[in-house]
Parts: C-alpha cells; structure tokens; sequence
C-alpha cells in the first residue's frame, strides 16, 4: 500500500471502526476509532506533526493512535489494520456503501445469513429471505435493494472534487514535460459536472510517443489499459481512469473542443456548421467546396468559436441548452467567478458539528478577503449533530457580538441551519427564530414522502416569516443518497413568492441546488446564495465547487446575493 494522505488517513480509521462493530469488539475502542477518524479528517498540519511526533499532543488521539496514524502517513498500513481487514471478507465490507446499512445490519447479514456479498444480498431481498430476518421486515429489505440498484446505477462513478484532485498532479506532470506544448483537462471534468466516470486529457507535441511512454510510467498508475502511440488509457489511484490523446499542435484547437463535449454540444455545433458549409472534426475546422476541403487554421477555441460565428462558450456551458443560440446572438451572460463574492453564509463551528472554533472560522473567512461571515451551526432538534440549545444559543451570540465590536475588518452574521421538520415547520419557537439575523431552513431526514408531500413540506419551511435562506434544498448526497423528489419549480415559485433566497450548497458531496433547475430559475428572477456548508477552515475553499455549479446554470454576478456589499445584505435580511 502507498502512504496516506489526512483524508485517506480518516477513512482508513472509520472503516477500522466499523470492521471493529461488526466484528464485535469493544464499544470504546470503537468510539476512540471513530473519533479519531472525525479529527485527523480535519487536520490541515499533518505532515509537521508526523515529522515532529507531536500527533499525540492532539486531543483525542492517544500514544496507539498517534503510531498508527503515523504508520499510514509513510506506508499506508500497520499490522492490526491489515488483519482487521483480512477478518472480514472483502464483499461483507462492501455491504457498507449501501445507503441506510451500516455496520449492525451488515453484522446480521454476514453472521446470521451467511452472505459475504452485495449481489448475495440482493437476491436475499428479492427473494424475500431477508425480509424474514428479525429486525428487518419487508420495508427494510425494499429500502436495501433500492439502495443496491443506487449504488450499481452510480458504480464506476466519481465526485468532480475527488476526479480533480486525482487530475491536478497529472496534469502538471504534462504541463512540466519537455516534449508537450500545451495540455487541459477536456470531457466532463472540464465542463464541471457534479460526477465524473473518467478523467479526459488532451495534450500537443511533436513527439507524441514519448509523451504517451512517459505518461503510463507516471506515479500512481495501478495499470495500464491501453497505450498507443497517440492515445493511452490508465487506472490511477483511488481506482479511476484517465485518458490522454496527443495531437500535433494546429490539431489542438480543435481536439480540445471535441474531448471537452458534451455530446449534444457537439452535434449541435457540428449541425449549425454543416448548414453553414463548415465541417467539425477533433481535426480541424474545413470549408467545404467544389474542390474539396479546406483547414480554417485557429490557434485557439476562442477563435474557433469565432470563425463560426459565435461568441467564446465558456466549457461550462457547452451541455446543448442554448448556449449556442446564444452565442449567435453575443448574448451569452457574463459568468460568475469566485472573486465576486464579498462574503458567504451557512458554515459550522464546534458548537454543533464543526472542527474549527468560532474565531478560527471567522480568522479563516477575513485571511480570504471576504467582508462578512454568517455562522449557522444546526439547530436543537439536530441532537446528531450537536445542535444548540437556547441556552448554548445566547453564549454563541455574545460570542459574535464581542468579535464585531472588537474589529471592523470582517462581520459576523448570527444565523441558524434550522431543521425543517416532518411537517413543514422549523426548529426553534418563533420567540428565538426572530432573534437571528438569517434562518437557513434544511431537509435532513424523512427523505421517503412522496412529491406532493414533500414539496408542501419545504413550501412551508419557506412561507415562514423567519426563513432567509432555503439550504441545499432535495438533502441529497452524491453518489449516496436520492433527494427529496420535488416538484422544482413550484418549489422556485415558493421562494420567489416570499423573497427567500435558494442556496447552491457547494460541498461536493451536495452541490445542491442541481444546475439543471437554474433555467426555470432565471425565468422567475429568483436570487440564489452560493454557501460553502463549511465544517472546518478549509471547507470555506468549497466555495469553487459551488461557483461551478453557477456557471453551468449561467448565473451572474447580479443573481447571487453573496456578490452584495455588506450594507446591502444587511438591508436584505432585514425586509424579513
């Protein structure tokens, strides 16, 4: 095994922890696990307090933990996580990425039925065997095959966040080669998609065979699948593959657009050309005539995108929803950048799930440059997650009053991530919701209603006098867990109807409002916020995802709040 990184590190300690409950072993240790794996997750100093030994002086980890951490920080196991792993077999493990089957199910499952794997699993429940078993029932067996058929639909899938931090080494690996001239990430990696399947490269050279020699000898390759002289294909750690295509450089141009995609794009474009006389290929650009074919030179897509009559398609956009009609037109919008935001909302302290205290979040926001901070940790009802209590509220508030009258620097909101109940109300009696300065109202739990009811749900939530802000608005998680079904442009209508803003949730694991739903968006001016949901300093950083997200719905600088000097976001959350 290769050594870890903080992240790696953390899920190496929680799937110890959740080998040790299904193996039986002791609650502490296994809470010890658990807990570690919460708090390396969050350490930004890894390798200093490796190299220096100091991992022990961190609270929670004791002498055993610290050695171990250290262990998978320079080789990536020790004995005991090794043959922890060997205790179970590898298809029992796999049971835990089902969503809604955790380690004490899975004990059942392997102990008392005997089956060691997924497609095991699945038969049992459609069979009707496990619905049989004490403690599950035929709605439970229905709920874990649908969660098989989820996590099948989304197998060889991966978050844009994890796809890009896999793809930015091999990039500048290319970038640095002596023979390559120019390379980008093409396919939907470039276009900023939420889920990725591979990872697209496009490079030029004048000696595209010792590029592609170089490139399946690189650090990380697990295997090779494919290696050509122009094109080779290989699987890099955590298990993704990553294709590479070589062309000469007046090729590039024109390769890049094609790999970048979408396929609707492209045969939209390639059908508007063919009208018009042009002829598109990863190739070139041709104008067709009695004598043939002949190459439009371009030096880039900008003056591709030119020659075509068309303004420069942001890679965002290219997804065959307009953007080329209205590029026709020069009337495609000015996309927003990370740059324009003045401040954010909606992140977490250690008063409820955060990693980082109140101050270092708020010290964490100004080292960025942004002018305000508003801070929801979770509400009561959210005991999960810690959240506060009236009393525990008040402390937090002096907290915040005593920083803005300390400095001027950076202001810090008072807000709330209020849950939404079952029924459509928020968290908290309306003599403390009134008391803060923006309500951020989300969905999480009782995912299971229907349309109808669950878009009642969070239209309430929104109708509420006290709710600023709807927050990552179906709950879904990426690659784990199906959102609230709801009826989306009702849902936008609400919102509008009562001036609360739609949030853009940019932890990757969310990205939740869907781009898809920004069309319909525009149509009613609805005003969104792109929030980070951030547990620690650097998941302020999640900021970029986030941004993405906007570009692909083409929103604007002018559509998102977040964009707003202080005094203006003041005055917005004052109407309410």
């Amino acid at each position: 095994m290769a050594k870890m990184n903080a992240q790696e590190i953390a899920g190496a300690l929680e799937e110890m922890a959740e080998i040790m409950e299904i193996t039986g072993e002791n609650p502490f240790k296994i809470r010890a696990y658990h807990n570690a794996a919460h708090v390396v997750d969050g350490l930004t100093n890894l390798d200093h307090l490796v190299a220096d030994e100091e991992l022990v002086k961190v609270p929670g980890i004791g002498k055993a933990l610290a050695e171990h951490i250290a262990a998978l920080y320079k080789k990536g196991h020790f004995p005991e996580y090794v043959q922890l792993r060997k205790s179970v077999p590898a298809g029992v493990l796999d049971m835990l990425r089902i969503p809604g089957v955790g380690p004490k199910k899975v004990k059942v499952i392997w102990k008392d039925m005997e089956i060691t794997s997924i497609s095991l699993l699945k038969l049992a429940c459609e069979r009707g065997g496990l619905a049989k078993i004490k403690g599950f029932g035929e709605k439970t067996a229905q709920k874990i095959l649908q969660g098989i058929q989820f996590i099948q639909q989304h197998q060889d899938q991966h978050l844009y966040s994890d796809a890009l931090a896999v793809a930015a080494p091999i990039l500048a690996f290319l970038k640095k080669h002596p023979k390559v001239k120019r390379v980008e990430l093409g396919g939907s990696l470039r276009r900023c998609k939420e889920v990725v399947k591979d990872i697209d490269l496009v490079a030029s050279s004048s000696d595209a065979k010792k590029v592609m020699a170089d490139f399946v000898k690189m650090p990380g390759v697990e295997s090779v699948i494919n290696h050509g002289d122009t094109k080779s294909s290989v699987i890099i750690k955590p298990g993704i593959q990553v294709d590479c295509r070589v062309v000469s450089d007046k090729e590039f141009p024109y390769a890049l657009h094609h790999f970048t995609g979408s396929k609707e794009h492209n045969v939209a474009l390639r059908t508007r050309a063919k009208a018009a006389g042009y002829k598109i290929s990863e190739y070139g650009l041709f104008k067709e005539g009695k004598g043939g074919e002949t190459l439009i030179p371009c030096k880039d897509e900008t003056e591709f995108f030119k020659k075509l009559g068309l303004e420069y398609i942001p890679p965002e956009m290219r997804e065959n929803m307009g953007e080329i009609e209205a590029a026709e037109k020069d009337k495609l919008p000015k996309l927003i950048e990370l740059k324009d935001l003045t401040g954010f909302f909606h992140c977490h302290t250690t008063a409820s799930d955060g990693k980082a205290t109140l101050d270092e979040m708020v010290a964490g926001a100004k080292a960025r440059g942004y002018g305000y901070i508003g801070i929801s940790d979770h509400s009561q009802s959210a005991v999960y997650a810690g959240g506060l209590k009236p009393a525990e509220l008040k402390k937090q508030w002096a907290e915040i009053d005593a920083i803005n009258k300390k400095q001027k620097a950076i202001y810090v909101f008072k807000g709330t991530e209020s849950d939404i109940h079952v029924d459509g109300a928020l968290d908290y009696p309306d003599a403390i919701l009134k008391n803060f300065d923006f309500v951020v109202a989300s969905i999480h739990g009782n995912f299971n209603q229907d349309m109808k009811t669950a878009t009642a749900r969070v239209c309430k939530a929104i109708s509420h006098p006290a709710c600023r802000i709807l927050g990552h608005p179906t709950g879904r998680l990426l690659l784990a867990r199906e959102g609230l079904p709801l009826d989306f442009e009702q849902v936008i209508d609400c919102a509008v109807k009562h001036d609360v803003a739609i949030e853009i949730n940019a932890n990757p694991h969310r990205l939740d409002m869907d781009w898809r739903h920004s069309f319909y968006a525009h149509k009613k001016r609805l005003k969104i916020v792109i929030s980070p949901d951030a547990h620690s300093v650097a998941g302020i950083d999640d900021l970029q995802y986030g941004i993405n997200v906007a570009r692909k719905g083409w929103w604007t600088k002018a559509d998102v709040i977040n964009t707003w000097p202080l005094e203006k976001v003041k005055a917005w959350l004052k109407r309410k």
